[in-house]
């Protein structure tokens, strides 16, 4: 999803989880921001292209 996301948007940690409910995948913001820091994916801000 993230590799996808438009790069002057890019997707907050809890519209990751909107995202992924819509697929019937329930998970807690903390655990997307969990495995985004153990991925090293920078938060959003820091991937958004100015």
């Amino acid at each position: 999803m993230i590799a996808k996301e438009n790069p002057a948007k890019p997707y907050s940690d809890q519209k990751l989880v909107e995202l992924l409910a819509a697929e019937t995948i329930q998970v807690s913001r903390r655990a997307i921001a969990k495995y985004r820091q153990e991925l090293s994916i920078p938060s959003s801000t820091d991937r958004k292209i100015k």
